[in-house]
């Protein structure tokens, strides 16, 4: 009759001592509008959250259509985090009334913004080596708004801001989960000290440039460009490609500045950027500034730079 009794006592001292519980309470709901945002709620939630992405893997932010689904559940989300990408525009009144209790964090708020037509180079953040602590408790979606016309959205390519990001989504989280601020605190400077040393590394992958210009179809990458002082110079204009005339243009200045390589997300046609490497003897790189292998994905894009620009050209590899 002992044995039992022991079986008992050592079964309840293994679920005492074992493994963590899970928690008692559901997981924040969070929907984020492309992959490298989902990547950053993930970073900085961690268990106590269910990130989820409106934009699939291989569509484009400038044309996607979110499925019936997905409007279903958001229905049921916590938060939506936006960063100003095309479909939003178009969507955002529907996005907002499937669910009026559901925040909205718009993660643009306080960040400098650079136009997204930028075919001279334009100043970047006023920090690039910083990271700031900024006020994002509550929805400043209207101001955002305001003087977001016309603005680039891919903000999310420089990681000094994206470290201003996070913190944004920690203090939002933190709000809607208060019993999970500390996790959410330690999560965030964690992930930080990632991204400072991310920013480290490419900076010295970018040291030794012999110039700094570089083609891309889509001008996805000019908050990169601006923090790395770099200059994109896009092909498309307003999401056409280009006609003969400025595809001329595009070779001179390409020639001139002796650009040696053009950049091509996988969701747009290769085919001027293509037109373009053959003229000036370069090459085609697919670059995806969506892909959800954050930090990778950003060092690879610099070595690749760094490879075609260094001096002796062959300085870095991919």
């Amino acid at each position: 009759m002992q044995k039992p009794l022991l079986l008992t006592a050592l079964l309840t001292v293994v679920t005492i001592t074992g493994a963590r519980a899970e928690p008692s309470d559901p997981p924040v709901t969070v929907f984020a509008s492309v992959l490298p945002i989902q990547t950053f709620v993930e970073r900085v939630g961690g268990d106590r959250v269910d990130a989820r992405v409106m934009v699939q893997p291989g569509q484009s932010p400038a044309t996607y259509d979110p499925t019936t689904g997905q409007v279903a559940a958001l229905a049921k989300a916590d938060l939506y985090v936006r960063i100003g990408v095309p479909f939003e525009d178009a969507w955002m009144t529907r996005i907002r009334s499937a669910s009026t209790d559901m925040a909205i964090l718009d993660l643009r708020a306080g960040l400098p913004l650079r136009e997204i037509e930028a075919h001279e180079h334009h100043e970047g953040t006023d920090d690039p080596d910083g990271a700031h602590d900024s006020e994002h408790g509550h929805d400043t979606e209207p101001e955002v708004q305001a003087h977001s016309e016309g603005m680039d959205p891919h903000i999310w390519t420089s990681p000094p801001l994206v470290r201003r990001m996070t913190v944004a989504i920690r203090d939002r989280l933190s709000a809607l989960d208060p019993a999970g601020a500390e996790t959410y605190a330690a999560n965030q400077a964690a992930f930080d000290a990632e991204l400072a040393a991310l920013h480290t590394d490419l900076k010295a992958i970018l040291a030794d440039l012999e110039q700094h210009r570089f083609l891309v179809y889509h001008p996805a990458w000019g908050y990169f460009a601006d923090t790395y002082g770099l200059e994109q110079v896009p092909i498309e204009r307003e999401g056409k490609s280009p006609g003969p005339r400025r595809l001329d243009a595009l070779i001179k200045q390409a020639l001139q500045s002796d650009a040696r390589i053009i950049f091509v997300q996988p969701q747009f046609d290769r085919r001027a950027a293509q037109q373009i490497a053959r003229a000036i003897g370069g090459r085609v790189e697919t670059a995806d500034p969506l892909a959800a292998d954050y930090a990778e994905n950003l060092r690879r894009f610099a070595r690749l730079i760094a490879a075609a620009h260094s001096r002796g050209h062959d300085a870095v590899q991919p």
